[in-house]
C-alpha cells in the first residue's frame, strides 16, 4: 500500500464541503486506489469513470457513515465499482494492461474471491482483519480464500498442482510466514514440519508463489498515473451538485371542478387540449409526471418486469438537454414495502456511452412520502429518477435494475432515506426505454452585480422542458476572498415564480475566461415561457478567507493554551505524543463567530515523518435565525432548516506516522476559513 498524506481538513471537512474535497482527497491517494483499479479493469476510460463514480458515491453515503473509518468505506466503495465497471469487456485493452500483463495474467486465473483477498491483502496492502471487514467475510474464511488464491497462483506459476502436506496444517502457512501465527501453534507447526517432509516442500512452494507475488506486485509501483487523469476527474465531477439533499415543495392538485371550468372558458377552439388536459387529470394520479403530458412532453408507457414479488412498471420517460427523467411505478405484491431506486447504486444504463452526455451529472430527486399518491397503499410507491440526458435526438435506453431501497418509516412519519440505514430488495428488472429529447430555448443574459464585493456575472437562461437553468458566472482573480457557493432563491420570470433546488450550483466546464468561473442553479421548470424580465433573487453566498497564521507547538508545555484567530479564542486542548500522536483543538463559543470551518494542517518535527492524519470533529448547526441543533442528541432533517451553517467545535487529530516512529508536532499552521453570508439581495435582467 502507497501511503499518502491527508491534509488536516480532510475527513470530516470533506462531509460539510462535498465533492471537491472528497476528489482532492482521492487525487492525494490516486496511486494506490489507481494500481487497485488496474486489478479489476482494462482501460482508462473505465479507470475515470471508476474514479469519477466512486467519488459521487462517497459523497452520497459516507455522510452517514459514523462507525467505519474514512479509509475503510471508501475501499469498499471502490471495489464495489470496480466489480461493476469490470463486467464490461468491450472495451480495448490499455497500454499499461500490456505492460504489466504477467501479472494480470496471473491475477485473472484466480476466482473473484480468491483474487479480491490477494488484491487487498498483498496489492493494497491491507491487513488479514481490514481486508475480512471489507468482503464481509470473518478472519477464518479470508484465510482460506487467500490460501486457495495462492494456490491458484502457484499452480499456473509452475511451483506444482496441489498441496500434498498434512491438511490441518494448511491454514498455518500464511501466519507461520508472516510471523503472525500464535505462540503455542507456532512452536507445535514447527515440530511438525520438522518431521513431516510433504508439509517442507508445500511450505517451501508456497514461500516461492508468494515471494513470485511480490515481486510481480512490486512492479506495480511502475504503474504511471497520467497527470492528467484527475483533472479530467474533477471536470467531470464539477458538474454534479455539491450537494444532492432536498425537499420540493409539491405543486397544488388540480381538481376536477378547475378543469371543467377551465374547459368552459377557453371554449371550442382550444377543445383537444382541455380535453388532453381533463383525460391526465382523471387518468394520472403524479401530479408531476400529468404536467408534463398535458404538454405533451412525453408519452404513456407502462413498460412492466417483475422479479421476486416486486413489480417495477416505467411509466414514462422526458428528455431534454438538461436530463432523462423516468417516472416509475414499484409495487410489492407480496407484503406491504415501498420502494425507491437509487442512480448509480442498483440502476444502470447500459448503453449509456453510446446514447448519452458523459459531461452531465443526472439530478438527484429524493423520495416523496408526503404526497397523496405515495400514502394511498403501502405496498406502492411513485417516483422518478433522473438520468444524463440523451445525446442524440432520440434512442432506446437499455435500464438495467438489480437492486431497490426500501422506504423506512419511523414513529414520527419520517422518511429515514440515507444510505446504509436503508434494507433494500435485490433482483432484475430490465426495461428498453423508448425517448425523444424534447428542444430546449437558451436566451443570452448581459447583466454584472457584485456579491461581497466579488464581481457576478449572469451569461444564460436555459428553458427546459424539465427545468429551467441560469448560468452565471463569479470573478475569481481576489485571492484573499474568494466565492465557494453561491445560493440562490426564488427566480421569477415574467411575474412567475419558480423555486431553486436547495443546493442547486453546479460548475461548468467553461475556458472563455480564466479570470471568470461558471456556474448554473436549476430552478423548476417553466413550460414555453418566453422571458422578458428575469429577477433573480440571491439567498446566501459562502466565503473562502484567506488568513495566515503559524502557531507553535510544544508537546513538553502544559495544554490548554489558547491563541486568537479572526476575533475568536481558539483553544489547543491537547499535545499527546505517542503512538499515534494526538492534537486536539476546539471552540464551543459559536455566536457571532466569524468562521464556520478552518482550513489548516498540522507540520511535524520532520516533515516527511508525518504519513497520515485522521480527524474526527464536532460541531453545531445553526439556522439563519440562531437556533442551534445538535444532530446527534435530536436528528432533524437538514433540509427542513432554514438556511442551516455548520459550525465546528471540536477538532480531534490522530497523527500518524506508517515506520512506527512518533511523530512530533511542530507547528500549526491555519490557511484561512469558510464563513457563510445571508443576503436577500434581487438582480433585475432585461432579456432582448
Amino acid at each position: 500500500m502507497i501511503p499518502a498524506k491527508i491534509e488536516a481538513n480532510s475527513i470530516t471537512t470533506i462531509k460539510v464541503k462535498g465533492l471537491e474535497s472528497i476528489a482532492d482527497w482521492f487525487d492525494q491517494h490516486k496511486q494506490s486506489f489507481y494500481i487497485l483499479g488496474w486489478s479489476y479493469l482494462r482501460s482508462q476510460r473505465q479507470m475515470e469513470e471508476l474514479f469519477y463514480r466512486s467519488i459521487i458515491k462517497v459523497h452520497k453515503e459516507l455522510l452517514f457513515e459514523r462507525d467505519t473509518s474514512f479509509e475503510t468505506k471508501v475501499t469498499s466503495i471502490f471495489i464495489q465499482i470496480c466489480r461493476e465497471l469490470s463486467n464490461d469487456k468491450s472495451l480495448q485493452v490499455s497500454e499499461e494492461i500490456e505492460q504489466h500483463k504477467e501479472l494480470f495474467k496471473a491475477l485473472d486465473r484466480l476466482k473473484e474471491n480468491e483474487k479480491e483477498a490477494v488484491v487487498l491483502t498483498y496489492i493494497k496492502g491491507l491487513s488479514q482483519e481490514d481486508a475480512s471487514h471489507l468482503l464481509q467475510v470473518s478472519v477464518e474464511k479470508m484465510k482460506e480464500q487467500l490460501l486457495s488464491g495462492i494456490q491458484s497462483l502457484r499452480n499456473g506459476m509452475g511451483f506444482g498442482s496441489s498441496f500434498n502436506g498434512c491438511i490441518e496444517y494448511h491454514e498455518n502457512y500464511i501466519d507461520f510466514l508472516e510471523r503472525t501465527l500464535e505462540r503455542p501453534k507456532k512452536i507445535d507447526f514447527e515440530k511438525h514440519i520438522y518431521h513431516c517432509q510433504d508439509c517442507q516442500q508445500d511450505l517451501a512452494s508456497f514461500q516461492d508463489a508468494r515471494l513470485a507475488l511480490s515481486n510481480l506486485t512490486e512492479k506495480m509501483e511502475d504503474f504511471h498515473v497520467p497527470s492528467d487523469f484527475m483533472e479530467n476527474v474533477k471536470e467531470r465531477l464539477a458538474d454534479k451538485e455539491k450537494h444532492r439533499q432536498l425537499k420540493n415543495k409539491k405543486r397544488l392538485r388540480l381538481g376536477l371542478v378547475f378543469a371543467s371550468v377551465f374547459l368552459l372558458l377557453m371554449g371550442l377552439e382550444v377543445f383537444t387540449r382541455s380535453f388532453s388536459n381533463l383525460y391526465y387529470t382523471w387518468t394520472e394520479e403524479d401530479q408531476q409526471l400529468r404536467a408534463f403530458l398535458k404538454h405533451d412532453l412525453g408519452e404513456v408507457l407502462n413498460l412492466e418486469a417483475e422479479s421476486d414479488g416486486v413489480k417495477i412498471k416505467i411509466k414514462s420517460a422526458i428528455a431534454d438537454d438538461v436530463q432523462t427523467i423516468v417516472f416509475y411505478e414499484i409495487e410489492d405484491t407480496e407484503e406491504d414495502n415501498q420502494y425507491v431506486m437509487n442512480y448509480d447504486d442498483g440502476v444502470s444504463v447500459e448503453n449509456e456511452y453510446e446514447i448519452m452526455k458523459q459531461d452531465v451529472y443526472p439530478r438527484f430527486y429524493p423520495p416523496d412520502l408526503e404526497s397523496d399518491i405515495n400514502n394511498k397503499e403501502k405496498n406502492v410507491y411513485h417516483g422518478r429518477i433522473s438520468l444524463r440526458p440523451l445525446d442524440k435526438d432520440n434512442g432506446t435506453i437499455k435500464l438495467k435494475i438489480t437492486k431497490l431501497y426500501k422506504l423506512i418509516r419511523d414513529s414520527s412519519d419520517r422518511n429515514k432515506f440515507n444510505g446504509f440505514e436503508m434494507e433494500f430488495a435485490t433482483g432484475e428488472w430490465d426495461f428498453e426505454i423508448p425517448v425523444t429529447k424534447q428542444p430546449s430555448i437558451e436566451y443570452a443574459l448581459d447583466e454584472e452585480t457584485e456579491v461581497e464585493g466579488i464581481p457576478v456575472r449572469f451569461d444564460k437562461l436555459t428553458i427546459a422542458p424539465t427545468a429551467t437553468v441560469l448560468q452565471y458566472a463569479i470573478h475569481n482573480a481576489q485571492q484573499k476572498k474568494r466565492t465557494e457557493v453561491l445560493n440562490f432563491d426564488d427566480l421569477e420570470v415574467n411575474n412567475k415564480k419558480v423555486k431553486a433546488d436547495m443546493y442547486g450550483s453546479s460548475f461548468v466546464n467553461s475556458q472563455q475566461d480564466i479570470n471568470w468561473t461558471t456556474f448554473q442553479t436549476h430552478y423548476e421548470p417553466l413550460y414555453g415561457e418566453k422571458p422578458k424580465e428575469v429577477n433573480v433573487q440571491f439567498k446566501s453566498v459562502q466565503l473562502m478567507i484567506e488568513d495566515q497564521k503559524t502557531i507553535e507547538l510544544d508537546a513538553s508545555r502544559e495544554y490548554p493554551q489558547t491563541f486568537e484567530y479572526a476575533g475568536s479564542t481558539i483553544s489547543i486542548d491537547k499535545v499527546e505524543v505517542g503512538q499515534p500522536t494526538k492534537v486536539v483543538l476546539s471552540n464551543h463559543e459559536i455566536k457571532n463567530r466569524a468562521y464556520e470551518s478552518l482550513h489548516f494542517n498540522i507540520v511535524g518535527e520532520d516533515e516527511n515523518e508525518l504519513n497520515s492524519m485522521e480527524i474526527n470533529s464536532e460541531g453545531v448547526i445553526v439556522d439563519k435565525n440562531g437556533v442551534e441543533y445538535d444532530m446527534n442528541k435530536n436528528p432533524v432533517a437538514y433540509e427542513e432548516i432554514e438556511q442551516p451553517r455548520y459550525f465546528f467545535t471540536v477538532h480531534s487529530m490522530a497523527l500518524h506516522n506508517d515506520s512506527g516512529k512518533k511523530v512530533i508536532p511542530k507547528r500549526l499552521e491555519i490557511y484561512g476559513y469558510n464563513s457563510t453570508v445571508y443576503l436577500d439581495d434581487v438582480v433585475k435582467i432585461l432579456v432582448d
